[in-house]
């Protein structure tokens, strides 16, 4: 900043000063409004529209039938190579042919590695209907940040039991600010240039989300 631009930034500050000088302290804001719009009757179904307007694809299961449904949409990905995070449950890929190698998340496996890598299969932290929106702060269910980044495939488990808000003011109490929080609405897109829609340019082409209803 020059000297001339600090000087005037002084001068504005001093006068804002001046003029609230003798100004009564501002009344304490209230914080009573409503934190969602939304009955949690309604958020699993609210959430699975959000998702489908954002162009996600979703699904819904119960625990008997993830299995099979994860091994059903890599087939029709075509993964040869799903990645793993560290303690993703053994359970969601047991339907999964022997032919699908899975890739387990570690902190040797180069982004390079990952720009190989067919799909990726993680849980989530929370998932808010109203924003459409699905929340990741790398747990172990969940791995790193940059695993469901590289990838042009990442499928999502929710579960709606306890996973689901209906707002954002619902969520952040329940996210731990100091971990690493991805917030994805859908699958990356863009429409920067001459506003033509571009998928896939800051992470996975294809998201395909499974609601486990139980």
């Amino acid at each position: 900043m020059t000297s001339t631009a600090s000087g005037s930034r002084e001068r504005i500050l001093a006068r804002i000063r001046s003029a609230v000088a003798d100004a009564p302290d501002a009344p304490e804001a209230p914080r009573d409004y409503l934190d969602t719009h939304t009955p949690a009757s309604r958020n699993t179904d609210l959430l699975a529209e959000n998702l489908a307007d954002y162009r996600a694809l979703v699904h819904r299961t119960d625990t008997a039938g993830l299995p099979a449904l994860v091994a059903r949409l890599l087939a029709e990905r075509g993964a040869r190579t799903v990645l793993v995070p560290p303690l993703l449950p053994d359970t969601w890929l047991s339907a999964t042919p022997e032919a699908v190698t899975r890739i387990q998340d570690e902190p040797g496996v180069s982004a390079g590695a990952l720009d190989t890598v067919d799909s990726v299969i993680t849980g989530c932290a929370l998932a808010i209907a109203e924003t459409g929106t699905l929340v990741l702060d790398a747990s172990p269910d969940q791995g790193r940040r940059r695993i469901t980044l590289v990838p042009d495939h990442h499928i999502c488990v929710v579960r709606t039991l306890d996973q689901v808000v209906g707002s954002v003011p619902q969520a952040m109490p329940r996210l731990d600010p100091t971990r690493p929080l991805t917030w994805i609405s859908g699958p990356s897109a863009t429409s920067d240039i001459e506003l033509d829609r571009v998928e896939g340019v800051h992470g996975p082409r294809r998201l395909e989300v499974v609601l486990l209803t139980d």
